[in-house]
């Protein structure tokens, strides 16, 4: 087996293979699927992927055949997130999931990753049982839209965890900055804020370039500081989180 960044000839692979996983491992019907494959796998969201700097996508051949792939971002400085990892139903049980993924932190470690982040539905039990069995632990949730319809997303992280700190916002009201959930900025990492210590309800964003309180969002999932003009841009490609 041989593990390798995706290249452009990959796009119809890395199609069906995640088609195939999806399937086989997600409480999908066929239209959710498809519309999570156009979405998210399309020729130019794949194009645009490649190209990006802070993206990581590899693939795993066997035999000339690509069977799994994963996709990854520097989320911050020294944080990466395992977005997807895919394998191919009929390849599974060899081992490929645990070579692709130690090959996926290997790679960001080389880019400067300290730690790595990952990614799951809540409703892929082998996925969440992937993470746990490798020492990662829930950190929070999120929500994704796929097909008009909203899934739970679990968050996992293997670093160790900061907690979350009060904080007045202008109208006097206590909030709380969640520092082991955050998203990368243009300068400096968006720090998800909650209105409860137990992380329940969400409040909106910290800016920790200039500490300030963003609470707005975009469909596309962009946010944008008003005091220093951090910017968020989505690290997936649905209609984000707020």
């Amino acid at each position: 087996m041989e593990i390798r960044p995706a290249t452009p000839a990959d796009r119809p692979a890395i199609r069906d293979v995640a088609r195939r996983s999806l399937q086989a491992s997600y409480s999908l019907g066929p239209q959710a699927i498809t519309s999570a494959i156009e979405e998210w796998y399309d020729e130019d969201r794949l194009e645009e992927t490649l190209a990006d700097e802070d993206r990581l996508l590899l693939v795993a051949e066997e035999a000339g055949q690509v069977v799994a792939f994963s996709e990854s971002v520097e989320a911050t400085e020294d944080t990466g997130t395992l977005l997807w990892l895919h394998v191919d139903p009929a390849h599974r049980g060899k081992g490929i999931a645990d070579d692709l993924f130690e090959r996926t932190r290997n790679r960001l470690e080389e880019r400067g990753v300290a730690h790595l982040e990952g990614r799951v539905l809540a409703d892929n039990t082998e996925g969440n049982s992937f993470y746990e069995d490798r020492g990662f632990e829930q950190v929070g949730t999120e929500n994704v839209e796929i097909a008009g319809r909203s899934y739970v997303e679990n968050l996992y992280s293997e670093a160790q965890q900061q907690g979350r700190e009060p904080v007045e916002t202008e109208d006097g009201r206590t909030v709380y900055i969640d520092h082991d959930n955050h998203e990368r900025g243009s300068v400096a990492p968006f720090h998800v804020v909650h209105v409860d210590m137990e992380g329940e309800e969400r409040y909106g964003y910290f800016c920790s370039n200039c500490e300030t309180l963003a609470n707005a969002m975009d469909s596309m999932g962009r946010i944008e500081c008003d005091s220093c003009g951090n910017v968020r841009k989505p690290i997936r490609w649905d209609a984000a989180y707020l």
